[in-house]
């Protein structure tokens, strides 16, 4: 049994100002007045000014509507729309008029779909590329249901980085997740770093989960060739979500990101504030 404490107190460290900067404003004109779709600004990620003066911003696909009900997600579920088979190059082009050198593309869970999205997938990465010749990818990806000939499609799309996020460790994965099993994200993962491309996974903490637990979480994604991992602060979407049980220190997060790197991933981001896109520009390095 998980429990649960029905109201915890934001810190300070957690309450963040947008900046202000020429940049950050001219990126948010871009979008607005391109009428771009970026995770960064619909999710308001406390992070856009850093990633977009690097050059970096995420993409959803395959509209916002998710087969799945995770209890810590906001994106909406239910009945998904048709696939928008323009998709693909408004995303390149979008891209091309932020000037970006690196994009991260996700989506939603489409498993009402036979291929899962696949095909929408690989036609997106193969068009940034085509449009963008000098970009590097990360896609994060669902786990398609663990079938290996949808994830080979993607691998043999050929981005940099291929992500997806375990989000929880073991024991509290039924209760977060709606659908998706610790262990077939796992077997996800060692699929895609036995293709020797960089494979990279992230949890969520402030749900309930001990130390050791984390620790044993790193050790899952080691063993199955995990090179880079993102460590965060779960925050409740809305009332109808999961509240948070607690919120993790600063410096536990550093703890947590020094461990990881002595027991072997080349990437570790841990902070209060991290999501699965921070510094995803760094982390195509991964195996070098």
């Amino acid at each position: 049994m998980v429990k649960i404490v029905s109201r915890v107190s934001k810190p300070d460290w957690l309450k963040i100002q947008l900046p202000n900067t020429s940049e950050y404003n001219w990126m948010h004109k871009t979008i607005r007045d391109h009428k771009l779709h970026t995770i960064c600004t619909s999710g308001k990620c406390p992070n856009a000014a850093e990633c977009w003066g690097n050059g970096t911003a995420t993409f959803m696909i395959l509209g916002d509507i998710c087969t799945r009900a995770c209890k810590f997600c906001n994106v909406k579920t239910g009945k998904p729309g048709p696939v928008d088979i323009k998709e693909p190059l408004r995303i390149a082009r979008s891209i091309q008029i932020m000037k970006l050198k690196h994009a991260v593309i996700t989506s939603v869970d489409r498993d009402d779909l036979e291929d899962g999205g696949v095909g929408i997938w690989v036609e997106t990465i193969q068009k940034v590329k085509e449009l963008n010749p000098s970009i590097t990818m990360e896609v994060l990806i669902p786990d398609f249901q663990g079938k290996k000939h949808l994830i080979q499609q993607v691998i043999d799309a050929k981005p940099e980085v291929i992500s997806h996020n375990i989000e929880t460790v073991r024991r509290l994965t039924p209760v977060i997740r709606s659908r998706a099993r610790y262990d077939v994200s796992l077997s996800v993962l060692k699929y895609i770093s036995e293709a020797e491309v960089v494979a990279k996974s992230g949890v969520m903490l402030g749900l309930g989960e001990t130390d050791s637990e984390v620790l044993e979480s790193m050790d899952d994604l080691l063993a199955v060739g995990v090179k880079v991992m993102t460590i965060g602060q779960y925050l409740q979407p809305s009332v109808n979500h999961l509240p948070v049980h607690e919120y993790v220190t600063p410096e536990k997060f550093r703890f947590l990101e020094q461990e990881g790197l002595k027991k072997g991933f080349k990437f570790v981001e841990s902070g209060p504030l991290v999501r699965s896109s921070y510094h995803a520009e760094k982390h195509i390095n991964a195996l070098k």
